[in-house]
């Protein structure tokens, strides 16, 4: 089974790459470190304009209907330049979230304007530290009407909308949409400032709800889909910081010699390409599984989600050894990778719950 992208999907990638390399260079993504403004709109808007945040959303919606394995693509590139705008929020977690649960007239309301960017989404789920787990889940929704609170929001200082995980009246977990000017929010400091963080304070607020997938399963579902994609952002920021990692080794000297040339560094780098490469063949078998919704998909979205976190986090910390002394200052780039890497890596909770994931589904499995 052949499990590469065809060849219309590698043009997209190239041209997006491309893109990108021109329109996000680690300048624009200090902007946002700097606090100049929680996210590119200058590029938001081009991305938007190129139908590159509706690529999975059918057309009918307003999408551009290149399917799922084109947001894979799109991911990746994304994650080559740690860009800072609200895709993945959009993209992965809050289209995704309405095409799932929501009723077709949901659908013909907030999926155009999530495609063409006008509309900024977001996904509620997590209530402080802690993996994603049913208990974890104690804001409620009685008689329409939102209360509790939820943070960290990724994206959720500049979203329009957002899509939030709620107990009903009967003590039913279910997703509700919530417009985000009716709620409280606060800006969070993270690790990684080029990406907004806000906690959110609900008070009685309107909510409506998602009905066509209920219960903690309709929450794993969208988390399952999303690790996929995040792979492939997480294997794109790996590959970006080997390549930057290779770059210094080859240019800088040390004894009359390239340090690539020594035994130390060469073993460091093989060691960043093969959790590289492992993480890419595991992110496009998720890939796979989730164009074609196979039975698979939730094994294959744990195995990539593990695999691509743990891939950028040695590429980045890597990247930073190989740079010596000056891989750890503010005028290199390495850091804008540590921190993204970071960043992904507890968002939809961190690899110990994906590992536990994983391994109860292995044994599900195996017993059958």
């Amino acid at each position: 089974m052949n499990f590469d992208f065809s060849d219309d999907l590698k043009q997209v990638r190239d041209h997006a790459r491309g893109f990108l390399r021109d329109e996000c260079p680690a300048s624009l993504v200090r902007r946002s470190l700097d606090g100049e403004a929680p996210y590119s709109e200058a590029l938001w808007r081009e991305i938007a304009g190129m139908g590159w945040i509706g690529a999975a959303i059918p057309e009918e919606y307003g999408g551009a209907g290149l399917g799922y394995e084109g947001l894979c693509v799109l991911a990746e590139e994304m994650g080559r330049v740690v860009a800072p705008v609200p895709f993945a929020s959009c993209a992965y977690l809050a289209a995704e979230a309405i095409l799932l649960a929501g009723t077709e007239a949901q659908k013909h309301e907030f999926l155009p304007g999530l495609a063409d960017g006008s509309t900024i989404g977001c996904f509620a789920l997590a209530e402080g530290n802690g993996n994603p787990s049913p208990a974890a889940i104690r804001a409620r929704v009685i008689k329409g009407e939102l209360s509790g609170a939820k943070w960290p929001v990724a994206d959720g200082g500049i979203a329009d909308i957002a899509i939030i995980a709620a107990r009903d009246e009967a003590d039913e977990i279910g997703l509700y949409l919530v417009r985000c000017r009716a709620i409280d929010r606060k800006p969070l400091r993270t690790l990684d400032p080029t990406r907004d963080q806000a906690r959110f304070d609900c008070d009685e607020v309107p909510a409506e709800k998602l009905p066509l997938a209920t219960g903690w399963e309709a929450v794993q579902r969208v988390l399952d889909r999303a690790a996929i994609l995040f792979a492939f952002e997480q294997v794109g920021g790996a590959e970006a910081s080997l390549d930057m990692a290779k770059a210094y080794a080859m240019e800088r000297f040390a004894f009359g010699r390239p340090i690539g040339s020594f035994q130390a560094i060469k073993h460091k780098l093989t060691d960043v390409y093969v959790a590289l490469e492992l993480a890419r063949s595991n992110a496009y078998y998720g890939a796979w599984a989730l164009s074609a919704d196979a039975a698979e998909l939730p094994l294959a979205a744990a195995t990539a989600r593990v695999s691509a976190t743990e891939a950028f986090h040695i590429a980045s910390k890597e990247n930073i050894q190989t740079h010596g002394g000056v891989g750890f200052t503010w005028a290199f780039d390495c850091h804008l990778y540590y921190r993204r890497s970071k960043q992904l890596g507890l968002r939809l909770g961190g690899a110990p719950f994906w590992k536990n994931r994983l391994v109860d589904l292995l044994e599900t499995r195996n017993a059958a």
